[in-house]
């Protein structure tokens, strides 16, 4: 039986949106790096093929809890999710898509 945790085995857990907008430009920003995943549709979790990389895919509203609880390192969320839900999560930057008009 293999009990490595994934920080042990150098794994990356990405949260992002299971569908919508943010989704498709998430999962093509990911392509663009040269990352091979499948496309998660009717999945909560995939790996990439090419990569450490363990990606969730989650409603928009989940992902700042499954950061803050160490579930996913790193998400993929608008910044008003993050306000919002008012998580103790760090804004590390900004990915230049996904804006919206109030």
């Amino acid at each position: 039986m293999n009990s490595q945790t994934n920080a042990e085995k150098n794994v990356l857990r990405l949260a992002i949106q299971k569908s919508g907008r943010l989704h498709d430009d998430s999962m093509k920003l990911l392509k663009e790096c040269g990352i091979d995943i499948s496309n998660g549709i009717n999945k909560l979790k995939s790996e990439a093929a090419n990569f450490p990389l363990e990606l969730f895919f989650l409603r928009d509203d989940d992902i700042p809890q499954y950061v803050e609880d160490g579930v996913a390192d790193i998400g993929f969320v608008g910044e008003n999710v993050v306000y919002e839900k008012a998580k103790t999560v760090a804004i590390a930057d900004k990915l230049g898509f996904g804006k919206c008009r109030l």
